[in-house]
């Protein structure tokens, strides 16, 4: 698979059935009772005045490449971050992580860095690691295979919940940075890398946390749409927070993009770049009148 033309579903992942997962799954998961599926949170009533916010996640195969590199730590970060980040999207408060670690056979070190990576970015988020679970899966998982998975649940008053419902054309989208690849697309890394190595840093560094840039913005602006960009790209991350009859326009040449994308870019094409990666945006918001912020699109009639 060298060359133009390599692709995500060639490498192993259909972006498409993740999709079809989702809405598959739809009917039972809201029968009973819950709301927000297929967003980056889901929601529950604490009370008539606050919602839970939670989401779950892992690390994915992000963790082949890592553990082969020394770096497990990092992939404790990207779990937090990860899971943090999505609760966000909501304007919730992050409360607490449960993490899962799970391999053919547990090796102490290597759970240690996980979750002393995990704990790092949960003591910068103000967020509770409370516990988990460690599993040793020889029926499961074969020799040298490793998985990490959390749950990070929040806390959002509904009058500071953030849906993207008032989102309307005309809005700006405002991009932050993001460290490198993140923790998505690496089954599409890793069949490149086959074929051509890369050893720069922001092929492995850990998920950016967004909790500071996104309060700091919520200080100065009305933030009426948030979008952790991870598997599906920017657009596609997007517009699970639009409303129906606007999408979003994305300049991509408003910001510079880190080495791992212009290496990857030598092997695949533009228009799967876009819809796999996050090129450089971790993060998105929608805002109505941008100030000093990092314009990097606009909202739009559908």
């Amino acid at each position: 698979m060298t060359g133009e033309g390599a692709t995500y579903e060639a490498a192993g992942v259909s972006l498409a059935t993740g999709e079809a997962v989702v809405e598959r799954l739809r009917a039972a998961v809201e029968s009973t009772g819950a709301s927000g599926f297929g967003a980056f949170a889901g929601l529950y009533p604490l009370d008539k005045r606050r919602l839970l916010a939670a989401s779950t996640d892992s690390v994915g195969t992000k963790l082949v490449l890592a553990r082969e590199r020394g770096r497990l730590r990092d992939c404790g970060a990207d779990l937090a971050a990860h899971c943090i980040n999505d609760v966000l999207t909501s304007g919730a408060q992050p409360l607490f992580l449960l993490d899962y670690v799970a391999a053919n056979r547990i090796e102490l070190e290597q759970v240690a860095e996980l979750v002393e990576g995990a704990a790092e970015i949960c003591r910068a988020a103000g967020c509770a690691l409370i516990g988990g679970e460690t599993a040793e899966l020889p029926g499961i998982y074969r020799d040298e295979e490793l998985d990490f998975a959390g749950t990070c649940v929040g806390v959002v008053d509904r009058e500071e919940l953030i849906d993207g419902s008032r989102v309307q054309a005309g809005d700006a989208v405002v991009g932050f940075p993001s460290a490198g690849v993140h923790a998505n697309g690496f089954t599409l890394v890793r069949r490149v890398l086959e074929q051509d190595d890369y050893d720069g840093e922001d092929l492995l560094a850990p998920t950016r946390l967004y909790l500071d840039d996104v309060r700091a913005l919520r200080s100065r602006a009305e933030v009426r749409g948030l979008a952790h960009v991870t598997q599906g790209g920017i657009l596609g991350n997007l517009s699970r927070v639009l409303p129906e009859g606007v999408r979003a326009e994305i300049d991509w040449d408003a910001w510079p993009r880190p080495p791992v994308f212009r290496w990857l870019a030598e092997h695949v094409e533009e228009d799967e770049l876009r819809r796999v990666f996050n090129l450089g945006i971790g993060y998105c918001a929608v805002v109505p009148e941008p100030a000093d912020e990092f314009v990097i699109g606009r909202i739009v009639r559908a």
